[in-house]
């Protein structure tokens, strides 16, 4: 019985992989029935304000070059290792599909190719993931919390898999990623006024490298090839569409 348990488990992995986004509510949700209540809790955290004094112009600049309503504003963070950089693509609600808004250089990396699955392990994670934590205190300037351990990491990880996966200023990690806190301060904005303009769930897709076949191929003794294969359809339904997988999607392919 528990053999068969086990694998109905690892046949269903790619679908938690794929749904792992929007299965969890995020923290804290949106404050009042109005989304724009978001803006004025933020406001609230003197870091917030600073950010928005600095960088604001800024960011307010880099949308509107790009023709993005921040009223209307949708994003996702996208994060393949070997490019050592956080992705940031974005859309107006209905805009069509996503276009890559601007990318930030990681300012430190740790562990290794492949996925987190124990607690001090110093590994990012990888797979499909969501914000789910606004930090406007946070030791590393402003920081965003992933949805780390998904459902995918809960199934393949030991039993104690870690957690508090952010990205974050600074240019330390321990399993994060920092994105200095210039970075974070513009990255940090964009993200509050995506959920201030009604975006309940932002996508943090993470790869190791990009899931090609010829690239696979060079990791072809990897413990972790069957893993990387199961997140493969994600990868290449957002390459060819720019959009996020959704299931019945892929399943129709």
């Amino acid at each position: 019985m528990l053999r068969r348990l086990s694998c109905c488990v690892l046949l269903v992995l790619p679908v938690f992989q794929l749904l792992a986004q929007s299965c969890t509510p995020p923290a804290g949700g949106l404050p009042g029935a109005n989304p724009a209540d978001f803006w004025r809790q933020q406001r609230q955290f003197p870091r917030v304000r600073a950010a928005e004094a600095a960088t604001g112009p800024a960011v307010a600049n880099l949308l509107r070059t790009h023709y993005l309503d921040p009223r209307r504003l949708e994003i996702m963070f996208r994060l393949v290792k070997t490019r050592v950089e956080l992705e940031v693509w974005a859309r107006n609600q209905g805009g069509g599909p996503f276009e890559l808004l601007h990318a930030y250089p990681l300012a430190a990396t740790s562990g290794s190719l492949g996925p987190k699955r124990r607690a001090g392990d110093y590994q990012v994670p990888e797979g499909f993931y969501e914000i789910d934590r606004f930090n406007p205190k946070s030791n590393y300037h402003l920081s965003l919390g992933l949805n780390y351990p998904n459902a995918a990491d809960l199934a393949l990880g030991e039993p104690n898999p870690g957690g508090d996966i952010f990205i974050h200023g600074g240019e330390a990690s321990i399993g994060c990623m920092p994105i200095t806190d210039a970075g974070i301060e513009e990255v940090y904005l964009l993200a509050v006024t995506a959920r201030a303009a009604g975006q309940a769930v932002i996508p943090v897709h993470i790869f190791p490298f990009p899931l090609t076949e010829v690239e696979l191929a060079k990791h072809a003794t990897s413990p972790h090839l069957a893993f990387w294969r199961g997140l493969m359809p994600g990868y290449a339904y957002f390459e060819k569409h720019h959009e996020p997988a959704e299931l019945l999607q892929l399943a129709a392919k």
